[in-house]
């Protein structure tokens, strides 16, 4: 056997280990607000044998998201939101980013359906045609959210505005950008979250063949 061979093998058997691996010994609560901070004693099986000592981990506890690239083949445009964003209070440039289209997933529903509702939210945009691009935890080291990721293939024309949820204290703006204006502000870092970066990568690699498609 080669070593390609014997490389591809052991990559179709990670990772080493599953669930039953990890001795979850006590759970904590120590904040409940918007999302939940919990503390977490925990042992888990060694690559090389046994059991590690009890160790404590914080644990930031959250929905799981969605988020949508909004394209439009015909114009080969994109429609990006902005917003203000708490966790960005300190950035140097500025507290509002422009994004894709979000929201967290409620009790009950599909990842394609919080796109679509999102997308009415949000942009003020009706979605039919959903692409699921990928589905990723975005920290795994210290947060419990998982991320989908769609690309909605929608009509842009008459897109734009401020949209929102007042009860939810939404501000949102929509732009509508040509594809190769929204990637001239990625390369110059002006894109600076995980889903727009990731979903715009994807829609550069996919872009010819959509439009030939569409």
């Amino acid at each position: 056997m080669t070593d390609n061979q014997e490389s591809g093998r052991d990559a179709a058997r990670l990772p080493s280990f599953g669930g039953a691996d990890v001795e979850l010994i006590e759970r904590r609560c120590l904040h409940q607000g918007f999302f939940r901070l919990d503390e977490v004693y925990l042992r888990h099986r060694l690559f090389e044998g046994g059991w590690s000592g009890k160790m404590v981990r914080e644990v930031h506890v959250r929905h799981d998201a969605v988020g949508v690239l909004l394209y439009d083949v015909e114009r080969d445009s994109v429609a990006l939101v902005e917003q203000i964003r708490a966790g960005a209070l300190d950035d140097p440039e500025s507290p509002w980013k422009l994004e894709i289209v979000a929201g967290l997933v409620e009790g009950g529903e599909s990842a394609a359906e919080v796109a679509r509702r999102e997308a009415m939210e949000e942009a003020g945009c009706e979605v039919s045609d959903l692409i699921e691009l990928y589905t990723y935890y975005p920290s795994p080291g210290a947060c419990s959210e998982r991320v989908t990721l769609f690309c909605a293939l929608v009509d842009c024309d008459g897109l734009g505005g401020v949209h929102g949820l007042d009860e939810e204290h939404e501000d949102i703006r929509v732009h509508v950008l040509p594809f190769h204006h929204a990637w001239e502000l990625l390369q110059a870092g002006r894109l600076d979250n995980a889903m727009c970066l990731i979903a715009l990568q994807w829609l550069a690699a996919e872009r010819a063949s959509l439009r030939a498609r569409g």
